[in-house]
Parts: C-alpha cells; sequence; structure tokens
C-alpha cells in the first residue's frame, strides 16, 4: 500500500473540525455523559453499530435522537415489544393492482433508513430480534427471495433494558457479535442532574442542529479507514482477542467461548476512528486499551462456574489487558514505514 492510501495532514484537519461539533453538540443533548458521547461518535465513525444498556429514563433514546438530527442523517425510530413481528421492521409483500393484473409488491419497513433506532430491543422476542441480522452485517435485506439493499450509511443504534427487569429476552449471541460496541449507560450524579432540571423540561427535546451533511460525514469515515495501523498495534490486537479463549491466558480461565475474528476487526476500526477523533495519523495502544472493553464485553461468554463466583467478561477483559504485554518479543521494537 502506498503512502498516498494513508490520511493526510489535512485530511485529518478537515475531519477534526466537525468532529469537535459534534461532541459538543451531544454534550449539551445528554449532560454528564462525556465518555458515552465519546464511545457512541467513535462507533459510527468505524461504521459500527452501538448497543446502549442501561435502566429507562437516563437518556438513551435523546442521545441516538440528538446524534441523527446532528449528522443530519435520516431515521426511524421502532419500539420493540413482545408482538413486534420481523415484516414489521423489514417490511413486507403488499397485493396490489399493477398494469391491469394483481401482484406482490414490496413495502419497506422502517429499517430503510440511515440510523434506525432499536428502542428496547430485548423486549422483542428471539424471532423478531434475528430479523436484524442480515441488515446489521450485509446492509440488505431479503424478503421472498428478493434483495433489497438499504441506505448508505447504515447504523443501528440500539437500546436495552437491563436482562433482570421483568419482560427481557436476552439477545442471540450472534446478533451481540454485530455490535461494534456495547455501552453501560449509568445514572447522573447529583450536580449533573441538578443541571438536567434546571435546563430541561419534560416533554421537551432539546434543540440540535445539523452539523454535517451525509457527503460530510462520509469523508470522516473514509478518512478514518486510512488512518495507519502499525504491525506492531495490529499484532496487539490480535493477542488480546486471542487470549479471551480457554487455554489462551490465565484471565480467561471460566471463559467458555471467546471472541470472533470479528472482534478482532472491530477492535482494528474503533482504534483507527478514536486515533482520528484525537487527530492522530495512526492507531496506537493506548486506543486499542482504551477500546478493548465496549469491544470485547458482550462477545466472551463465561461458564456457570466462573459465574458464580461473581467474574464477569468486563472483569476477564480487564485481566487479559493486564496479562498481554504491548511487546511482542518476536517484533520489531520500532514502527515500520508505511510501504
Amino acid at each position: 500500500m502506498s503512502a498516498d492510501a494513508f490520511a493526510s495532514e489535512s485530511e485529518l484537519l478537515s475531519a477534526s473540525k466537525p468532529i469537535a461539533a459534534l461532541r459538543q453538540a451531544l454534550n449539551e443533548v445528554l449532560f454528564g455523559q462525556g465518555e458515552l458521547i465519546e464511545l457512541t461518535l467513535c462507533g459510527v465513525i468505524a461504521r459500527g453499530h452501538v448497543l446502549l444498556e442501561g435502566l429507562p429514563g437516563l437518556g438513551k433514546t435523546e442521545l441516538v435522537k440528538g446524534l441523527a438530527k446532528a449528522l443530519n442523517l435520516t431515521t426511524r425510530r421502532v419500539q420493540f415489544t413482545p408482538d413486534l413481528l420481523p415484516g414489521d421492521i423489514t417490511g413486507n409483500p403488499v397485493l396490489q393492482e399493477v398494469d391491469g393484473r394483481r401482484e406482490f409488491v414490496f413495502q419497506p419497513g422502517p429499517i430503510f433508513t440511515n440510523l434506525l433506532l432499536a428502542d428496547e430491543i430485548n423486549r422483542a422476542s428471539p424471532k423478531t430480534q434475528s430479523a436484524l441480522l442480515e441488515a446489521m452485517q450485509e446492509r440488505r435485506v431479503t424478503v421472498l427471495g428478493q434483495t433489497h439493499i438499504l441506505p448508505e450509511p447504515f447504523f443501528v443504534l440500539a437500546t436495552q433494558n437491563p436482562i433482570e427487569l421483568e419482560g427481557t429476552y436476552p439477545l442471540p449471541e450472534a446478533q451481540v457479535d454485530r455490535f461494534l460496541f456495547k455501552l453501560e449507560v449509568l445514572r447522573n450524579s447529583a450536580e449533573t442532574l441538578a443541571r438536567i432540571v434546571t435546563h430541561r423540561e419534560l416533554g421537551v427535546e432539546p434543540q440540535v442542529s445539523a452539523i454535517t451533511t451525509r457527503e460530510e460525514f462520509a469523508h470522516i469515515q473514509a478518512v478514518a479507514r486510512r488512518v495507519y495501523l502499525p504491525e506492531i498495534v495490529a499484532d496487539y490486537i490480535a493477542r488480546i482477542v486471542d487470549a479471551t479463549h480457554p487455554g489462551q491466558s490465565k484471565a480467561a480461565d471460566g471463559v467458555r467461548f471467546g471472541a470472533s475474528p470479528r472482534a478482532a476487526l472491530s477492535l482494528a476500526s474503533a482504534a483507527k476512528a478514536r486515533a482520528l477523533m484525537h487527530g492522530r495519523p495512526n492507531a496506537s495502544f493506548e486506543d486499542v486499551q482504551s477500546l478493548a472493553l465496549p469491544v470485547l464485553n458482550h462477545r466472551i461468554l463465561l461458564d456457570y462456574t466462573a459465574r458464580m463466583d461473581g467474574r464477569t467478561s468486563a472483569s476477564v477483559v480487564r485481566a487479559i489487558l493486564a496479562e498481554v504485554p504491548v511487546q511482542n518479543l518476536g517484533m520489531p521494537k520500532t514502527l515500520k514505514e508505511a510501504a
């Protein structure tokens, strides 16, 4: 790959200004959640889907709606309920009269949008949840043997209630793996609550102006893909993901299933997006370490004994980061120049 294929200094500068404006706009939508906003922005810049988990009323839906307005993208919202059917999301064939004869014509569902807000996704049945699988991975929908391409860009930003709440269904592992990040939305501090009470009114949505056009945001994503991923950082990602599997590290004791190759690709893409957000031309070890938890947390399954001992996927990821050395002794100690 030639050096021209990597992001230039002028491209980094042109992308940093709208990213800063997006960050500022979202901080005015959701008070006191700077890290959550940073990771959500990182996820969409990396062209990934994001799963937000938290109790009702913490602002998950407001964040997604504010993001759609700031990015100036089309958005649709689906409220997942136990009686929701797959066709309610993807669309259904409808019998219509065409040129004097009756035939089925596909009517697109709400998934045909740029940003799909899947609200309380784990309240729907597993059959309905699985309707999103092909769309999230392939960015297309197949109904009655016909394939329909989704708009570009396409993101799913889903919210879910903690599984302990009544009326929830665990997401299938195959679907959870499609999400780039799983982010926990924490409750606000007393100081943040006071700010919310002072600056918000019940039932009134915060005003958000469009920051970018669709073309400008596509340019930001393209620049993120051209951020340089050094060989030693790629090797670090591979060793971290490999260490999530049983027998590959001490930290993985009690792990039933580790992270997939998709997790390694996700961590690499997210690291490049984070580097761009910080104005750097290459991804670093720090980027990988900062993003390992939201990328891997939902991709590690523990066995029964580990869960009974109080271990969590998050604790496994932290232990892996502490155990896996940054520098592989078999790798060169300096970054190779981009060929």
